[in-house]
């Protein structure tokens, strides 16, 4: 929550400089710039660069604000490291009272630390201590050393004079101390605001893993072979699906007999995800290569399908009236009317397509693959190693956005038109 409202605070701080106070000094001289409407055209929004620049790096700050990383001069509260102390006290069945002080040596996960040696004092409830690890809990069973145990009828009653009962919780000077249920002490350190690194690493540890797994490989394979397999798979699985479902989009809005006959097929595969296709491909095609082909082609199919159906149910009825009035036929009309102006639709179906394979292979790939970034991912899961898992997920987003990206230039390549008719 406290991340999501720094973020949003950003950006309306980031939107208000640059909309208010930068814009006013820059001029736009390119085709948007001419409209003179550009509320509810699509064609007239670009994306701000300036916005692009200063999201990218308000994440990378908070990621390593909240996970304590060296490359950003700015961190979120830690947890507690260090040594810290808190006193109980213990209650004999007579109703007599003692008070014992615990010595805790807080330390960082992975370190080698020993406890402190204290002096046990004079009274029945002897001091202690204890050593427990950051965003860790150490279980304290205090009457290991007091003469009054918990079987002879002791309690604690409180902690640093606070009162407390079994199950009961109090708020101590760097952490808190729980009397479990059974009265024992469990005491944990504060935590702080920062991430701990099985859950989130700062991002140099993610770095760090992208050059030993690129020299040294994971799961007998290059980083770069992981990369290579999961790429191939996803083109091929696309581009089968585009094949397909382009020309089948066409028949379909254009012929009557297609719509109504692919229709039902179409709208019923539509919104089953491919994950649940899973276990019927591995039924038919075996758990090779082709079962993962497949899995993609029929992810990428239904998409191009219907943008290709929606390309041309899109065409300007006026349009096609003017190319008939002017003696043009059939594949005339297909060719210089209909794809034109369905390739946008088609464009940005396969920008979606192509996002839904590289989602789908990572669940492809859990399925006896040797090579991937999703197999790598998922083994990497298993052993909580999240600096790996991390790493594939944005080498993942990457070469994604990187396709993206040449898709676009693409479609503004062969589509100089879209938004100029």
């Amino acid at each position: 929550m406290i991340l999501l409202i720094i973020y949003v605070a950003v950006f309306a701080l980031s939107f208000f400089v640059v909309r208010k106070v930068l814009r006013g000094a820059m001029t736009r001289s390119d085709f948007t710039s001419l409209k003179t409407v550009t509320f509810g055209d699509e064609s007239a929004v670009r994306p701000d660069r300036w916005a692009s620049v200063i999201s990218v790096v308000t994440i990378f700050l908070l990621w390593g604000a909240f996970t304590g990383s060296k490359w950003v001069p700015i961190h979120a509260p830690g947890p507690f490291v260090g040594e810290t102390q808190f006193t109980y006290t213990l209650e004999a069945p007579d109703g007599t009272r003692d008070d014992a002080t615990v010595y805790a040596q807080v330390f960082k996960v992975g370190e080698e630390v020993s406890a402190p040696e204290v002096d046990p004092g004079d009274g029945f409830a002897k001091n202690d201590s204890i050593v427990v690890g950051a965003w860790r809990s150490e279980l304290l069973l205090m009457d290991k050393n007091d003469e009054v145990s918990r079987s002879d009828g002791a309690r604690v009653v409180a902690i640093d004079g606070q009162p407390v009962d079994q199950g009961g919780a109090v708020e101590v000077a760097d952490g808190t101390v729980v009397v479990t249920s059974k009265g024992a002490l469990n005491f944990s350190p504060s935590k702080g605001m920062q991430m701990e690194p099985i859950w989130l690493p700062a991002p140099e540890a993610v770095v760090a893993r992208v050059g030993e797994i690129a020299s040294q490989g994971y799961q007998n394979f290059t980083l770069w072979e992981h990369l290579y397999w999961s790429l191939v798979r996803v083109i091929v699985g696309f581009f089968f699906g585009a094949l397909v479902g382009i020309p089948l989009g066409y028949a379909m809005g254009l012929s009557d007999w297609f719509r109504g006959w692919f229709d039902p097929i179409v709208e019923f595969m539509r919104p089953v995800p491919p994950l649940a296709l899973i276990p019927l491909v591995i039924i038919w095609a075996g758990i090779g290569e082709t079962g993962k082909i497949i899995l993609l082609f029929l992810a990428a199919l239904w998409i191009m399908t219907i943008a290709a159906r929606a390309g041309v149910s899109g065409v300007a009825i006026s349009k096609v009236h003017a190319a008939y009035s002017l003696g043009a036929s059939k594949w005339q009309l297909m060719r210089y009317v209909i794809m034109p102006n369905s390739l946008p639709e088609i464009f940005t179906g396969a920008r979606v397509a192509m996002g839904v394979c590289w989602g789908t292979v990572v669940a492809a790939e859990l399925v006896a693959a040797e090579k991937g970034a999703g197999m790598m991912i998922m083994v990497a899961s298993r052993f909580q190693l999240t600096d790996i898992v991390l790493m594939g997920i944005i080498l993942i987003g990457v070469i994604g956005y990187g396709i993206d990206i040449l898709m676009r230039k693409a479609e503004k390549w062969l589509v100089p038109w879209k938004g100029r008719v």
